[in-house]
């Protein structure tokens, strides 16, 4: 009983962290646009990388001796590590030049962009299966998300949503990247990301020529990055040991609106009826993918006992079977009994 009601609370306790994962990453949008009026985009992309580097960089100092050697990167891991680095630094200059030129909301729901880019990019590099739920989900964003990047009372695209589109396809890239490192320390990943992509951020803008004004806003900016970046993967992280990580990404799916919520409760800025039209159809989509991501197809042995009585002997026969079956993910397994009973036993037994 008690056992029970412990499983219960972890699961519950899991949740919020995967949501607070959700909550925080999504500030980062709506804060961003709000830090881009003082601080350069180049230069702010790398403030917030650099912000996670450093606060998850002490988190992982702290508990380094506790981490088996099996799980810290090696020379094995150099290209991995070196495409996800290159791809962080591209996405996030990216996303900054987009926000200087798009919508705050806009720019917060093209983010679940980033889930059709990593979706077909496994498929076509690394043969992953799609199930027709997934493809119609897929859709469903895509459609949403052209609906975001054009711009309808000039009929042209938004250059602004374009470069924020291009930056989910470079995170989509990293995450096909970041796929191969999974196994390793997530705390040690985020910390060499944060700092090499930082850096390298921050040595681009000044070499073309942005500019620090001031040293008080990049320490919020700083400070927003390891909440935004570091601390939302450390809570992702830790609702993923409870979880597991389709239930987590399906939870952690929320991000996009509400960084659209945050987005107008401090701009109050209105979005046209486009914004909504995409919003409904980007819903029907996230609300699609986490149901494939919650549900597992697969097939497995049924093995069904059947007893029967005929002519005052009784005959036991045994048929195995195999068949597809979906449900929702579990931490443990899970088992079916059938008892099936011949129809004529009764008859037959009178």
């Amino acid at each position: 009983m008690f056992d029970k009601m412990y499983r219960v609370k972890t699961r519950v306790v899991s949740i919020l962290f995967a949501l607070m994962a959700a909550s925080f990453y999504a500030v980062n949008i709506p804060l961003s646009k709000l830090l881009l009026g003082q601080i350069p985009p180049t230069l702010m992309a790398g403030l917030l990388y650099l912000g996670a580097g450093i606060g998850v960089g002490i988190m992982f100092l702290c508990r380094f001796r506790h981490i088996p050697k099996a799980e810290l990167l090696d020379h094995g891991d150099i290209w991995p590590t070196v495409g996800m680095i290159v791809l962080d630094i591209a996405a996030p200059i990216l996303l900054m030049f987009g926000l200087i030129y798009s919508a705050p909301g806009n720019a917060s729901l093209l983010g679940n962009f980033e889930i059709v880019a990593t979706s077909v990019i496994a498929l076509t590099f690394f043969k992953e299966k799609i199930s027709p739920r997934l493809w119609i989900a897929i859709a469903l964003v895509t459609i949403s998300s052209a609906l975001l990047t054009f711009d309808l009372s000039s009929l042209s695209f938004s250059w602004g949503s374009l470069l924020v589109v291009g930056a989910t396809l470079c995170w989509g890239i990293e995450n096909n990247c970041t796929r191969k490192l999974s196994s390793k320390s997530s705390d040690q990943i985020t910390m060499i990301k944060g700092l090499s992509c930082g850096t390298s951020s921050l040595l681009i803008g000044f070499l073309i020529g942005e500019r620090l004004t001031s040293w008080q806003y990049p320490l919020w900016a700083l400070l927003l990055g390891f909440v935004a970046y570091g601390l939302s993967v450390f809570f992702y992280i830790k609702a993923q040991k409870s979880l597991g990580a389709a239930k987590t990404s399906a939870f952690y799916a929320v991000n996009p609106f509400l960084g659209a919520v945050f987005s107008l409760a401090i701009f109050q800025d209105f979005p046209s009826w486009n914004f909504y039209v995409a919003l409904a159809i980007m819903a029907a989509g996230t609300i699609l993918l986490v149901i494939d991501t919650l549900k597992r197809s697969h097939a497995h042995m049924h093995r069904h006992l059947i007893t029967h009585t005929h002519d005052g002997s009784t005959h036991t026969h045994v048929i195995v079977h195999e068949h597809e079956h979906s449900h929702l993910l579990s931490e443990g397994e899970h088992h079916h009994t059938h008892h099936d009973l011949d129809p004529h036993q009764g008859s037959d037994a009178q």
